[in-house]
């Protein structure tokens, strides 16, 4: 297998995890609403049923919601990278680092949540994308002759 394509592994996996977030948000959250003998309500304003749930409870689905936001530019920077056909160990370690990150950073927000650790963990996971971006940038010049 070409390293390049190598790249989808930690794209999957960041799939695989956004699936498990799914999994567990809804395996706490019905349980949690049927406790609260809660009925969804479509006049209800956004968020305000939900926020009558506890805070270990919405921390799933903060979380899922959230794989939604940054992972969405490391799919997009790993699938040039694939497209670009760079092979190169570094861009897959950073990839890696990425997903393990975003991991972390999931497990600390769904059972601790410590704001202040969170952020810590965001602000790492920002380093991998950068890498990713400037491998991209590079590949990207040298194979149009810009650079």
């Amino acid at each position: 297998m070409a390293m390049s394509v190598q790249l989808l592994g930690p794209v999957i996996a960041l799939v695989a995890w956004t699936m498990v977030m799914w999994l567990w948000m809804y395996a706490t959250r019905l349980p949690a609403m049927q406790a609260a003998r809660m009925k969804p309500d479509p006049e209800a304003p956004r968020g305000e049923q939900m926020a009558l749930l506890p805070p270990r409870v919405r921390w799933k689905a903060d979380n899922y919601n959230h794989l939604f936001e940054q992972p969405t530019l490391f799919y997009a920077i790993a699938i040039v990278l694939v497209l670009l056909g760079v092979a190169s160990q570094a861009s897959l370690f950073w990839a890696w680092a990425y997903v393990v990150l975003r991991i972390v950073h999931s497990l600390f927000q769904a059972l601790v949540n410590k704001i202040e650790v969170r952020f810590l963990l965001f602000v790492l996971s920002n380093i991998p994308l950068f890498g990713l971006t400037y491998i991209a940038a590079m590949a990207f010049l040298n194979a149009t002759n810009i650079a």
